[in-house]
């Protein structure tokens, strides 16, 4: 059927099928959630929101909040990393800026640095998607663990498990 040149199509959704072997969108309509659960533990007063864990390109996507002030960890990337500030304030020993509410930081390739939350902040909420690993060192850069899409998709099977939304559950948020 050919199209009329002079029909308004704007609105029209795509008319094709999407490649048979494509994935599915993910969908977080509450990316803040309200059900304490969704909040994976990391450490003492340290979560993780899982948004995407992609396990073919070795990223994942979370929102890390933060009920506590003082230092997280010393870490180091071997690639890039985007964060975007929603609630809160952070800074890095290693650098003279401070991360607010509404700020985007880049951290390039190789950067090292220690986070920090200030005591007046009751709680930080930071959207991130880190790419690769996180390679925490030392102050001299030894090594003294890591974390990368594996054991952020296993923290999570073991968390949906123990509080009572089942293992499977983080498999909405993998890719």
């Amino acid at each position: 059927m050919a199209q009329d040149e002079t029909e308004d199509t704007s609105r029209m959704p795509y008319q094709l099928p999407f490649p048979k072997d494509a994935l599915t969108e993910i969908v977080v309509p509450s990316a803040i959630p309200e059900d304490e659960r969704l909040w994976v533990p990391q450490a003492e007063n340290v979560w993780f929101r899982p948004l995407c864990l992609n396990r073919s390109q070795g990223y994942w996507m979370n929102l890390l909040k933060v009920r506590k002030s003082g230092v997280l960890a010393r870490h180091r990337h071997p690639q890039g990393v985007h964060g975007l500030v929603l609630k809160g304030r952070w800074y890095y020993l290693e650098h003279d800026w401070v991360a607010e509410t509404g700020s985007y930081v880049f951290e390039p390739p190789g950067e090292t640095h220690t986070l920090v939350v200030p005591e007046d902040c009751e709680e930080m909420i930071t959207f991130f998607q880190v790419n690769g690993i996180m390679y925490y060192v030392d102050p001299w850069g030894k090594a003294t663990g890591y974390e990368d899409v594996f054991t952020k998709i296993d923290m999570c099977r073991a968390h949906f498990l123990d509080c009572g939304l089942g293992e499977d559950y983080v498999e909405q948020f993998i890719r």
